[in-house]
């Protein structure tokens, strides 16, 4: 009888314990980011989507996708292991009205344009989550940290551990002192890697000398480094004003209302974009989720922005969704030659391989939504895995 009344006392604290943690925990693990007025998108405690929420999933199916990521999906198409990348050497500087860009893998360009180093969501770390634990890379960077040409400029879209790496951030700080710009409230997160970033609001622009500029634009997604602190901080994506044309970087977001690319491109004629294209399925037949865009919606804020020169990115490098590894660029690739486009003009290029962007050309032709329309409903790109 004593040893069955010290199991039950135990079981007991066992239970009173489980209760205080699951109580105290995630107020612990909350942290307020920012303080300001409400606005639009701001309730006074956390940020919104002003056209609807980016998050369609219950909490039961964001737990499997959890357990899933944790332990393993065996429904899942299976993805390589590890993925060969020839780490590009990209040059010092690029002058005179040209441009290049390297893919260093996920959501990291190195964008070199008017003698300026552009540098979006930098993460050279392995894993991609909180003590180390997380997605980890197939794909090595496509430069070696070492290999980097000076920094002028660092872009963070959002606190997700995908896209905010704070070792990285430290070490580019550390070597280069790069301007930092993100949203409002991610600077008290990267404060805590001992970085200076300015954080801004949407619309709200900063210089970084006369003729190139950043302004901070409307993505629709939303952000968190633990369960607690869900949108605290703000997302965004950006436009970098330059003298040959503007660079725009979606950061990581649903299409929502479809309104934002738009509203970028009226900032000037966007010369080169980085739009993601990946981590769009979390059940079969998906081609889009709430927060992320896959290659439909990706054609869509590509013809939004006025179809410039494109870079397919999100996609390669961290497993986070249940599509396989080279379905992504396939079906960008299939859906583009099916509504008539140019593959080109906004194509997948592989992990540390470098390229030029030509100069703007002549205005683009009408849209087609129709036609994009037509193969979206022709269930063609459903089944591809």
């Amino acid at each position: 009888m004593r040893l069955i009344r010290i199991a039950l006392s135990s079981l007991l604290w066992v239970v009173v314990a489980f209760c205080l943690t699951a109580t105290v925990v995630p107020f612990f693990l909350d942290r307020i980011y920012y303080r300001g007025p409400v606005t639009s998108h701001f309730d006074g405690q956390r940020f919104f989507n002003p056209d609807g929420d980016a998050l369609e999933l219950s909490n039961q199916r964001r737990n499997r996708l959890l357990w899933q990521q944790a332990f393993g999906d065996p429904t899942r198409p299976k993805w390589p292991a590890r993925v060969a990348v020839t780490p590009a050497r990209p040059p010092a500087r690029v002058e005179g009205g040209a441009m290049r860009v390297t893919w260093i893998g996920h959501a990291t360009v190195l964008v070199q344009a008017d003698g300026v180093n552009i540098l979006t969501d930098p993460v050279w770390s392995d894993t991609v989550g909180p003590f180390g634990f997380g997605p980890r890379r197939v794909a090595e960077p496509g430069v070696r940290f070492e290999g980097l040409p000076r920094i002028d400029l660092v872009l963070v879209s959002h606190n997700h551990y995908d896209h905010m790496d704070l070792p990285t951030l430290k070490r580019l700080w550390e070597r280069d002192h790069p301007l930092v710009v993100t949203s409002l409230g991610n600077d008290k997160v990267i404060a805590s890697a001992g970085v200076t970033s300015r954080a801004l609001d949407w619309g709200q622009r900063v210089a970084l000398r006369p003729g190139v500029a950043v302004t901070v634009t409307r993505s629709h997604h939303w952000g968190s480094r633990w369960f607690a602190d869900r949108s605290r901080a703000l997302w965004s994506s950006f436009v970098v004003t330059l003298p040959h044309g503007n660079f725009f970087f979606a950061g990581d977001t649903g299409l929502g209302d479809g309104k934002w690319p738009a509203e970028a491109a009226a900032l000037g004629p966007v010369r080169f974009a980085a739009i993601p294209i990946g981590a769009f399925r979390f059940d079969e037949g998906q081609l889009a989720s709430g927060s992320h865009i896959g290659p439909p919606d990706a054609i869509r804020v590509w013809d939004g922005l006025g179809r410039p020169n494109a870079l397919a990115v999100h996609w390669g490098t961290f497993r986070l969704s249940r599509e396989g590894y080279a379905t992504p660029p396939k079906v960008l690739r299939g859906m583009m030659q099916c509504a008539g486009e140019d593959p080109a003009r906004f194509a997948a290029h592989p992990i540390g391989q470098g390229f030029d962007v030509p100069p703007i050309g002549a205005a683009p032709r009408a849209p087609d939504h129709a036609g994009l329309d037509a193969c979206i409903r022709n269930g063609a790109f459903d089944a591809l895995r």
